[in-house]
């Protein structure tokens, strides 16, 4: 029978008339419908069959004759009035006070004032009767129910009305003397019941069926017989110690730590022997070793010992499924984990692109550069959804990054006018980073707007629907540039690069774009001066010379280091010594083949157009010498209300310059605005009748 009601109040809900709070109504409409037929049932019976099984129905009838053989007649009237009891209690705020007043009245002294008495008949209603008043002020929230339950603890019998709008009334005790109480109102409580309740906004919706891809995708690369033998360790410590002791050096202790590429041998010098002595003998025990890339560290931080790197015979391989299925990286909270590769101590390195905030890396040809950009694109694939992150890359080499186009339409980002999602040409590239620049800008603007200071702020306001679209503002998701071979870019632009991605260096790290660059030429011509003040931490795999090192490190260690991915990445002033974890190619073809067999969008990520001086030449054109697709376009922009060059070019077929010159006409002959950076041109007619008119008396004046 209640379920009308409640059909009622979800309707009335549903258009935002929100009378009574929906779960705490169903609540007391479902117990309330239970015990009401238990009570009838035991009160009339069947009735002799009136409505079926009498008026409280079969369910009643049954649990009534239950109770009643298991505790008896006064033992069910008992216990149907505790039920009743606490059923009210529970159901009602007000009626604990109203019993208390019922009390009240049967024990008041024959002089209380008559207004008190005629108070307590009209809150108590008919004698013997409870009514609950749950419709009394659609506006009260359940907790200032509670609250002014809680502060009214002391009880004043207050005058007819009580406390009126104002919030002032009289008390009177038992002297008779009477005392004004002013109660002030709290303005800043919200009725929950006429709030707006809606659910976060999930960004990940539109590819709600996309899933991660599995660790069974990944192979696990082992050597065989990898192992550092007892034999070896021994024989490098005594090696160790014999070459320190020519040289008068006495060792009160040494420590070895197995790691996948090297071994750290720990040494605790005698008394009295200077750091700096130990220090110019590498070359001497690397030869007394038989082994290159002897690597000494002088003093190791936070440790007071002095370390000795020195090459294992048989290096391992450290496979991108152990770090991948490794619980470090697994239950990592970053927003965007990378997992690079082993320590020297065999722990998995988890670190956090958006601290960094950019990557700087660079290496000698060969020596595990570009397998390293997989690890980091690969960890970022491994982590997030299309909707949270977007790549730009550029390889100039055209062959590195080929394997991700598959995903363009998940991860990638672009330029409207191009094909390729990966960028190869240089003038692309230029445009392509000055685009990222204006992205950069439109991000910063609606942060301004959010008035917050980070991407990750923003978006946590932007889910909990605290902005709103219709002003411009949406989900940002990260985006990681990826530049596969800077030095060449450098070497045919120049100024035209670097200005743009200093820029971006500099600035874009609180918008969510971060920077992670590989080059083979870590010269001071590639590597500037103000690269390396954007790029706090770097990496170095194997270079030629201690001045590469000192480029790229501002210290020297990477030309010591042994090649196939073992790296030293700078972080600050801590230097720490990996091994990069291996992925190959296959592997990579199984990852990108898993995320472009699932649900896309219907195309890249489109960053905003950007118009460089050559272009706006080339799209310069003559207004006798109108284009043959002209009022096919009007049509198209004005029918789908968006003034964009990517629109015209996808939907004729055409380059990307004869769209721009289109584009152009439209604004010449008034239909669209001007450009507006990232920013679709306003469509100035609004639709296709007065378009019509307007192409009938107005475009031969073009």
């Amino acid at each position: 029978a209640f379920l009308p009601f409640i059909l009622l109040i979800s309707g009335l809900r549903l258009i935002n008339i929100r009378t009574l709070p929906l779960g705490k109504t169903t609540r007391i409409l479902l117990v309330g419908t239970i015990l009401l037929s238990i009570v009838l049932s035991f009160l009339f019976g069947d009735a002799g069959g009136f409505l079926g099984s009498g008026p409280g129905g079969g369910h009643g009838y049954f649990l009534s004759e239950w109770l009643s053989s298991i505790l008896g007649k006064v033992g069910t009237i008992f216990l149907l009035a505790i039920l009743v009891l606490a059923f009210a209690l529970f159901s009602f705020d007000s009626t604990l006070d109203k019993i208390l007043n019922l009390f009240k009245k049967g024990g008041s002294a024959a002089g209380e004032a008559p207004w008190i008495t005629d108070q307590e008949n009209q809150m108590s209603g008919v004698s013997g009767e409870i009514t609950p008043d749950i419709g009394e002020d659609e506006g009260e929230m359940e907790e200032a129910a509670e609250d002014s339950k809680k502060d009214e603890s002391m009880q004043f019998k207050t005058r007819e009305g009580g406390f009126g709008e104002s919030g002032i009334g009289e008390i009177q005790d038992d002297n008779g003397i009477e005392m004004t109480v002013e109660k002030k109102q709290n303005g800043e409580l919200v009725d929950s019941g006429t709030a707006l309740e809606l659910e976060d906004y999930d960004p990940t919706l539109d590819l709600s069926n996309y899933r991660l891809p599995s660790i069974e995708l990944l192979e696990e690369h082992k050597s065989a017989d990898t192992t550092v033998s007892e034999e070896e360790l021994i024989s490098n410590k005594n090696r160790i110690v014999e070459t320190l002791g020519n040289y008068k050096i006495q060792i009160d202790k040494i420590k070895a730590t197995i790691g996948p590429t090297v071994t750290l041998y720990e040494i605790v010098p005698a008394p009295g022997i200077r750091i700096s002595k130990i220090k110019n003998l590498e070359d001497d025990i690397a030869l007394s070793l038989s082994a290159l890339g002897i690597r000494i560290i002088a003093p190791i931080p936070g440790r007071g010992t002095i370390g000795i790197e020195v090459p294992n015979r048989r290096p391992e391989i450290v496979s991108m499924r152990s770090i991948i299925a490794s619980r470090k990286f697994q239950e990592s909270k970053f927003e965007l984990a990378i997992g690079l590769g082993k320590t020297i101590s065999n722990e998995t390195y988890v670190v956090e692109l958006t601290k960094m905030p950019h990557l700087l890396i660079a290496g000698a040809t060969g020596q595990g550069k570009s397998v390293g950009l997989n690890a980091i694109i690969a960890s970022l694939l491994y982590k997030k959804h299309p909707a949270q992150l977007k790549f730009v890359m550029i390889d100039p080499k055209k062959v590195e990054l080929t394997l991700y186009n598959q995903i363009e339409r998940h991860f990638l980002a672009k330029l409207p006018d191009t094909e390729e999602p990966i960028v190869n040409d240089t003038q692309e590239v230029i445009r392509t980073l000055n685009s990222l620049t204006i992205e950069m800008d439109n991000r910063y603007n609606l942060l301004k707007s959010a008035q917050v200071r980070i991407i990750k702020e923003y978006n946590e306001k932007f889910i909990a629907r605290k902005l709103n679209p219709r002003e411009g503002h949406r989900y940002m998701p990260y985006i990681v540039v990826i530049v596969d071979e800077f030095a060449d870019l450098i070497m045919t632009a120049g100024r035209e690069i670097e200005l743009p991605l200093a820029r971006l260096a500099q600035l874009a790290r609180a918008v969510g774009i971060h920077l992670v660059i590989a080059t083979q030429r870590p010269s001071t011509n590639i590597i500037t001066g103000s690269i390396k003040a954007n790029f706090p931490v770097r990496i170095a795999y194997k270079v030629t010379s201690m001045m590469d090192s000192r480029t790229i490190l501002d210290s020297p260690g990477a030309n010591q280091l042994v090649g196939r991915g073992d790296m030293l990445i700078s972080v600050g002033s801590d230097m720490v010594r990996l091994q990069c974890a291996f992925i190959d190619t296959p592997e990579i073809e199984r990852i990108t083949g898993h995320i472009s067999a699932q649900q896309s969008y219907p195309e890249a990520h489109l960053l905003p157009e950007y118009i460089d001086e050559v272009t706006a030449d080339l799209n310069g054109f003559d207004t006798d010498e109108k284009d043959d697709l002209f009022e096919k376009a009007a049509r198209l922009v004005v029918e789908f209300q968006q003034g964009s060059t990517s629109l015209i070019q996808r939907k004729f077929s055409i380059g990307y310059n004869r769209a721009g010159r289109i584009i152009d006409q439209l604004e010449s002959a008034g239909i669209v605005g001007p450009f507006e950076g990232s920013k679709a041109r306003q469509v100035l007619i609004k639709d296709l009748l007065s378009l019509e008119r307007f192409l009938d008396n107005d475009v031969e004046s073009l």
